[in-house]
């Protein structure tokens, strides 16, 4: 019996505020929470809140049959509570009707698996912690910041405790393999792998609302007709997205909320159920491993981590970041610990990205990478003075002089090329 497991990302960055060179070891206060405050309430009013009364009513009306599962990061859950409290209440909620599966993460939503397993390992206990305070449960599915997955990680997972986790369907992945299946990690065999139909779930995430697709309209109907036409060995199907899909990014008045309405009703109807991911580990072995040597993520058409690490300046800022890991971990500072966990955020590094497809439409609050590169680096210069404050660091004076040099000077030129910019706008207009 073929079977869709729903998985939500929900993630909200914290935002920094416009943080300048001449505020070096004056001002220790990074957050921009005008525009936090803004953005979690929108979309706590367009997506989430309603969103999440939906999945109640719907898991109500199929009494129990309808499941989901999410990952909500750490500091997500921190916005929420400072920002908008009935987010929490409403997912309180859900937990309660047992028919969703909170997936673990890292707390702060961040690159550590690729530059700091012992950072990484910290936040995943943390974030399991938090999501055992607030629902009861621990965790007992992985998914990865962005879906970042390789061999290596799977084994740092399952040294963590989990034999579950999820990650991207990609053809480098898969090969001529369908996602349609549970596959395993190539040197443990209880590590089952979950992985994204893309197809399927870009369709509802990308292109629902996109009315040049050659297959507008999407409905309920019509997912699950295209479900049941697949090879009837195909039983596993993983549609994953960001839970803004859901009124931010397919707008209410894209009749999104209508479709997620009939899922259930169409499913069972054509003999189609819903499963967790920790019912799919239960239920199927996996078909045959997966070799994943090089990370790759949900993000862009590679589906590799180019997005975070694919040019100097997201090299030089995490490089410089995970090398102060060591001296936070043995710091007792809440405040110096807390900044560490947000500067972590891996949407700051995706700000600096100069590849085409960018997160700027969604958070506009840089006018350019490099904008985002100068910003994050001018707060970055204050917390490593906190940091040698109080503790040793393994960035030496000489070194940080040069840094600090480096970004004054960068700052200079790209406020240059702003007014250059500028003016050439200017005369073109009168020309």
């Amino acid at each position: 019996m073929k079977t869709i497991c729903f998985y939500f990302q929900v993630h909200i960055p914290m935002l920094l505020r416009r943080y300048r060179f001449l505020e070096i070891d004056k001002d220790h206060y990074y957050y921009d929470d005008f525009a936090n405050e803004a953005n979690v309430q929108r979309i706590a009013k367009n997506s989430i809140l309603p969103t999440n009364q939906l999945l109640l009513d719907l898991i109500k009306s199929s009494r129990g049959k309808f499941k989901v599962s999410f990952s909500i990061s750490g500091l997500s859950v921190e916005l929420f509570e400072q920002f908008a409290p009935e987010v929490m209440e409403s997912f309180s909620e859900l937990a309660k009707t047992g028919n969703v599966e909170f997936v673990a993460e890292t707390y702060a939503h961040s690159l550590a698996s690729l530059f700091d397993p012992e950072e990484f390992k910290q936040q995943v206990q943390l974030h399991s912690n938090t999501m055992f305070e607030l629902f009861g449960v621990h965790p007992t599915t992985f998914r990865n910041t962005e879906m970042i997955y390789s061999d290596e990680i799977g084994q740092m997972t399952y040294d963590l405790g989990f034999t579950t986790i999820l990650t991207e369907g990609s053809k480098d992945v898969l090969g001529w393999k369908s996602p349609n299946f549970l596959y395993g990690h190539p040197t443990i065999p209880q590590l089952k792998i979950l992985v994204r139909n893309i197809r399927l779930s870009d369709d509802i995430g990308y292109r629902f609302s996109d009315r040049s697709w050659n297959e507008f309209p999407l409905t309920a109907d019509k997912l699950m007709n295209w479900i049941k036409e697949t090879d009837e060995s195909e039983q596993i199907f993983n549609l994953f997205m960001g839970y803004q899909t859901f009124g931010e990014r397919q707008p209410s008045e894209s009749g999104i909320f209508e479709f997620l309405k009939a899922i259930p009703y169409q499913a069972l109807a054509n003999r189609i159920t819903f499963s967790t991911p920790n019912d799919l580990a239960k239920k199927f072995n996996p078909i045959s491993p997966i070799d994943v040597v090089y990370p790759h993520s949900w993000s862009g058409e590679e589906k590799d981590i180019s997005h975070w690490t694919g040019n100097i300046m997201q090299s030089e800022a995490l490089q410089k970041l995970y090398a102060l890991g060591e001296r936070i971990r043995l710091c007792s500072d809440r405040s110096i610990k807390h900044d560490w966990l947000c500067l972590q955020t891996s949407d700051h590094f995706h700000f600096m990205t100069t590849k085409p497809w960018n997160s700027f439409v969604v958070w506009p609050n840089y006018e350019s990478p490099y904008d985002a590169f100068t910003n994050f680096m001018n707060i970055f210069s204050d917390f490593i003075h906190r940091v040698k404050e109080q503790y040793p660091s393994n960035i030496d004076d000489e070194e940080l002089n040069a840094l600090l040099t480096t970004i004054y000077n960068q700052e200079i030129k790209i406020s240059e090329l702003e007014n250059q910019l500028q003016n050439k706008d200017a005369k073109e207009a009168i020309s």
